[in-house]
């Protein structure tokens, strides 16, 4: 290998590492990753620190090979027929809006606004009709990982957000075959080559035959995954599977010019998202295929965005921020009318006539992958088009995101959790079934100060108990948990089926914010991880009697606090309620001497603390010690 090329990878390399790091401050005052990457990139390449020269990028460009391969397979992956299937006519009557109206509204006022775009001006008008055509193709590409982002962010789910995500993932498909066309056209004019009959026959064999070996590309994927290798080597083979696509189409392009009268052009972008739609839909490895790309995907973008802002000229951005401001509003607009005419062609709820755009302003991959074929294509102009695009796609990711999570909050499908109410001077534990296990965990927390009660259908209630509450339901509904005040409530213990459990779970999560949820795992997979993503303290009797037995094992003096089993000790969570405590460190607070401080818990992360850690309100202390001296800390501590 040179010598020269090997330091350059990893210079590269060096400076991909730095900018994720940057792009990470950039994420913290909400600007997008992307954006963080593409900067660093524009620093680090040749318009302002020359780290990365400018006549060096060719030599890196294999990785924008591997990189737009993969996020081709991501977006194919995205496309799961079974989830569309509820929403199909309101996708179907979208999809046409957005792409039809879009593509030719953007087509027709860019060509007739080309004399105020600089590059466009001088151009011939063929090549201003077709450059036109390139941007309104790259006009309707959307980014679905931006939209599943918002919505797991959001919890969303209802008709308006499966429609959303259903339209953002065909439309990028379909983007990609409206591409291969328009970029044929747009060779073909250029290279002033006839438009004829021929052209059309020619672009249908190699669209028929890009098609035909996407196919094959998915079974050879499908092979792979159905080998018993360790989930990094099947990721490094997708990395070179992704990567011999183009090598293929290079192949095929050279050999077909010297033994063909025509040179045959595959599409490596939509072989890839072919292949990658067979094996989500037509194979059993659609989860693994889907874990795997999320696994490469976060350094396969670092790469490319990296790359794509040292390709950049500081400058022609700045030049053109206007152009790109007026380009944005002009997609807004088209995208706004080809939404409107959606809902109203798939009847759909008018309340979604004026806010059905908003989730498709966001664009990030495959749009900027689609400008760099172009700029890497046509040299002259095409620099200045990505140029262009990448501004574009900047400010889309600005302001789509927020865009999308308002239009989410209208329509009432946003699932977020529910504000935890202040603390009442009670502590309340609703137990949630009525069996052994809840009347003892009742009567133990009885003795500890707690006021608890246990929740049971009609059918199950017997008798009642002289020591707490036992409250037979109708059912587990809003309704019921509001007539009960279940928002005081501190902690619910869920002692019912996985169904049940997550049922109650996400009713309180959403409507109540009630701080501690706890269930037990019955063995129900499916429910698992929903009930994880609500945030509930899960309970799995088999692993934890385990790990019962292994701390006592290893560490017999500190289960036997945890368990009660020494009577004289205790271990507690006590939250900081006390104003007077904000801000002062664990070592002025003068704590009893047989009482230690075991950590800290604050928004989420545990500290492990020591003499100068400062207390916050909201903090969450665990303490260990007598029982008398961590009830006065305790006291001390919430008052």
């Amino acid at each position: 290998m040179d010598l020269n090329f090997t330091v350059l990878l990893i210079g590269f390399t060096i400076v991909s590492i730095a900018g994720y790091q940057i792009a990470k401050v950039f994420q913290k005052i909400k600007f997008p990753l992307i954006t963080g990457l593409i900067i660093t990139g524009i620093i680090a390449g040749s318009s302002v620190l020359k780290f990365i020269p400018k006549e060096s990028l060719p030599k890196l460009h294999f990785l924008n090979d591997i990189a737009l391969s993969i996020i081709a397979f991501s977006a194919g992956s995205e496309l799961y027929l079974k989830e569309l299937r509820s929403r199909i006519t309101s996708i179907k009557w979208m999809t046409i809006g957005q792409l039809i109206i879009t593509f030719s509204l953007s087509t027709i006022v860019i060509y007739f606004a080309a004399s105020h775009i600089a590059f466009m001006a001088e151009l011939p008008t063929k090549v201003q009709i077709v450059i036109a055509m390139l941007f309104g193709t790259i006009f309707v590409a959307r980014s679905p990982s931006s939209a599943i982002a918002v919505i797991n962010e959001m919890r969303a789910n209802g008709p308006y957000t499966k429609t959303a995500m259903g339209v953002t993932v065909v439309k990028d498909v379909l983007v990609i075959i409206l591409f291969a066309i328009c970029f044929a056209i747009t060779k073909a004019v250029i290279h002033k080559e006839p438009l004829g009959f021929s052209f059309l026959l020619y672009l249908c064999i190699e669209l028929i035959l890009s098609f035909g070996l996407g196919i094959l590309l998915g079974r050879i994927i499908q092979a792979l995954l159905s080998l018993k290798l360790h989930k990094y080597v099947k990721s490094i083979l997708i990395v070179l599977i992704g990567f011999g696509v183009y090598l293929f189409a290079l192949l095929v392009k050279a050999e077909s010019h010297h033994f063909l009268p025509h040179e045959i052009t595959l599409e490596p972008l939509l072989m890839c998202i072919i292949g990658s739609f067979v094996v989500t839909n037509y194979t059993k490895n659609r989860v693994e295929f889907i874990e795997l790309l999320d696994d490469i995907s976060p350094i396969i973008y670092i790469i490319f965005f990296t790359l794509t802002g040292a390709s950049l000229s500081f400058h022609t951005l700045i030049n053109v921020f206007w152009v790109a401001i007026a380009l944005f509003a002009l997609r807004i607009i088209t995208i706004f009318i080809g939404s409107v005419f959606g809902v109203i062609a798939a009847n759909d709820s008018k309340k979604f006539t004026f806010i059905s755009w908003m989730p498709y302003v966001t664009q990030a991959g495959v749009a900027l992958g689609l400008a760099t074929l172009i700029a890497t294509e046509f040299p002259g102009w095409g620099n200045e088009f990505e140029t262009i695009v990448i501004a574009i796609i900047v400010i889309n990711q600005l302001i789509g995101p927020p865009l999308f999570k308002w239009a989410i909050n209208i329509v009432g499908e946003s699932h977020l959790k529910h504000k935890t109410p202040d603390f009442d001077g009670v502590k309340d534990a609703l137990i949630f079934g009525l069996e052994n296990q809840s009347i003892a965990l009742a009567m133990a927390l009885k003795q500890q100060g707690w006021v608890p009660k246990i929740f049971c259908k009609m059918e199950d209630f017997t008798q009642s108990n002289e020591h707490f509450e036992i409250i037979p339901v109708h059912d587990f509904s809003k309704e019921t948990f509001q007539n009960l005040q279940i928002e005081k409530a501190d902690v619910i213990v869920c002692l019912l089926s996985d169904a049940e459990n997550y049922k109650i779970a996400e009713l309180i999560y959403e409507n109540f914010g009630v701080k501690d949820i706890i269930a037990r795992y019955n063995g129900s997979r499916i429910f698992l991880n929903k009930l994880k993503n609500l945030g509930v303290r899960i309970i799995d009797p088999s692993l934890a009697m385990v790990n019962l037995l292994d701390h006592f094992v290893r560490s017999p003096n500190a289960a036997s606090i945890l368990l009660g089993i020494n009577s004289s000790q205790d271990s507690i969570d006590v939250e900081v309620r006390n104003k007077d405590i904000h801000g002062l460190t664990l070592r002025d607070l003068r704590f009893p001497t047989d009482v230690i401080v075991l950590s800290v818990m604050r928004k989420g992360r545990i500290i492990i603390s020591h003499g100068f850690t400062r207390l916050r309100l909201g903090d969450i202390v665990t303490l260990v010690g007598s029982k008398e001296s961590v009830n006065n800390v305790r006291f001390k501590l919430e008052s």
